[in-house]
């Protein structure tokens, strides 16, 4: 795998956990084994790595589940969100794509675990967009916004900020 210079941070939704990698790995996938379709508690799981020895946890620790005898499933045990695949006898550790601040930076380049894709996944695309935007969800639904406790894509001194 080839390593980028790129820095990255990402975290969990809550603020709780928040994590900074100085360097990536050319790895970035998608899997759709069932283990990782639990995991994330979706039809496929989206990751890229980063060399173990260049990630810092900036904020907090993240909570571990050992899903195999090899790996260990990392996540925010305040709120749940999933931020990591492990083998620990490697040397990386798989993200989240989605616990990345800057997620769009990382394309998937392959899918994996195709023997777990469901039958539907392929016809995505297709499927109608509503075309709606998240103040047009948030108009719809009075009170959402008032209480949304998410951490912003960056990193932040202290959080909550109340």
């Amino acid at each position: 795998m080839d390593r980028y210079a790129k820095e990255v941070s990402g975290g969990c939704q809550c603020g709780a956990v928040r994590y900074h990698a100085t360097e990536m790995l050319d790895n970035s996938h998608i899997c759709h084994c069932r283990m990782c379709q639990k995991a994330a508690g979706n039809i496929f799981i989206a990751l890229v790595a980063a060399p173990r020895e260049a990630i810092t946890w900036t904020r907090g620790q993240p909570a571990r589940f050992r899903s195999s005898e090899h790996v260990d499933r990392g996540f925010c045990a305040k709120c749940g969100t999933p931020l990591f695949y492990e083998n620990i006898n490697g040397g990386h550790i798989n993200f989240t794509t989605g616990s990345l601040d800057h997620p769009e930076d990382f394309p998937a380049n392959v899918h994996c675990g195709i023997e777990g894709r469901v039958p539907w996944f392929q016809t995505l695309a297709a499927t109608p967009w509503l075309d709606t935007t998240e103040v047009e969800m948030l108009e719809e639904a009075p009170g959402i916004k008032s209480t949304n406790n998410q951490h912003p894509d960056h990193d932040t001194a202290t959080w909550p900020s109340k």
